[in-house]
Formats: structure tokens, C-alpha cells, sequence
């Protein structure tokens, strides 16, 4: 199967799973939102250029934004995520090329320390910014940051379940020249 049409497929589900499953869940203690739906961003391929990925985030998110009447929240959070996800992995991938023998980030490609910290970073990073964004027209400062870590430690068990049950077996490329 072709890099591009398992990434469509991916895109299709990662949607459908947000909007048709985890967002029927009722927040839980008002303010717990299981989000899985970025994920589909820490799994685009490696050598996939910036303004690509930065895109690629921008119609994820905004076509999420859609399908939950929310006015370019997704979008911002897949953007951002998108547009710093080169730089995490730069600093996060050792410089002997393990970017250029793999074909996307994974705990195969990455190892297990360095795959956890980029997918806690990144969540992180948008769980941040998207409730920052919600918290903006109302709310406290204990409410901002208890939604911010309460989503991210449900996120990040979505994401390590998902992980284990759909494990990717990554190719090791030795032509790379």
C-alpha cells in the first residue's frame, strides 16, 4: 500500500474515531476530554516537508473543526503541533541518520524513551494551546491547568494503548543514499 493513500486511510479514521466515538463521551469531572485525533500528526512520514506537514495539520484540524462546530481550535492546536514537530524531532532522534533509514516516528524507529518524550511534548504542547484557546472567554487558572494535565494523561493513555494494539512494523531502509 502506498505511503500516500495509508496516510488518506489514516486521516479518514483518525475523524471518524474523534468525532463518531470520543466525542460522545461526556467530559468526565467536567473537564476530562479524551483526544486521539492528533495523533494522525506524529504519525506522517519523516521526510515530509515543513510547509507540508504545517498544511497537512491545518486541513486535519480544521476538518475537525467542522464535523464539532468549533470555530478553528483544532486547526490552531494541529498547526502548531505540525509546524514544531521537525524541531522535536531533530533534538529528540540521535545524528546518525535514524530519521533517513525509517519512514515515520515510531517506537521502532525512535525507541521507546525517545518516541514516549516526543509524544508527551507533543501532546502536551497542544493540549496546552487548544485549552488555552477554550479557556480564553472563561474560567480559572487551576481549571486551565487541571484540564490541560487531566486531557493530557488521557490522551497520552489513548495514544499507548493505540500504540500497543496497532503496533507499526517499521521498515529499516539500507539503501539511503
Amino acid at each position: 500500500m502506498s505511503v500516500l493513500l495509508k496516510n488518506i486511510i489514516r486521516f479518514a479514521l483518525f475523524i471518524l474515531i474523534q468525532v463518531f466515538v470520543l466525542m460522545k463521551v461526556p467530559p468526565l469531572h467536567r473537564f476530562i476530554t479524551p483526544y486521539l485525533y492528533f495523533l494522525f500528526i506524529l504519525w506522517l512520514p519523516f521526510n515530509l516537508p515543513r510547509f507540508w506537514l504545517t498544511f497537512t495539520g491545518f486541513i486535519f484540524g480544521l476538518t475537525l473543526d467542522y464535523f464539532t462546530n468549533t470555530p478553528g481550535l483544532h486547526a490552531a492546536a494541529c498547526t502548531l503541533i505540525a509546524y514544531v514537530r521537525p524541531f522535536v524531532v531533530n533534538l529528540l532522534i540521535s545524528q546518525e541518520g535514524t530519521d533517513k533509514n525509517y519512514t515515520s516516528p515510531s517506537v521502532t524507529s525512535m525507541g521507546w524513551a525517545p518516541y514516549a518524550t516526543y509524544v508527551f511534548v507533543l501532546t502536551l504542547l497542544h493540549h496546552t494551546y487548544l485549552v488555552f484557546l477554550e479557556w480564553m472567554s472563561f474560567g480559572t487558572l487551576w481549571y486551565f491547568l487541571g484540564k490541560v494535565v487531566a486531557t493530557t494523561g488521557v490522551s497520552l493513555l489513548l495514544i499507548f494503548v493505540t500504540e500497543l494494539l496497532f503496533y507499526r512494523n517499521e521498515k529499516f531502509r539500507t539503501n539511503t543514499a
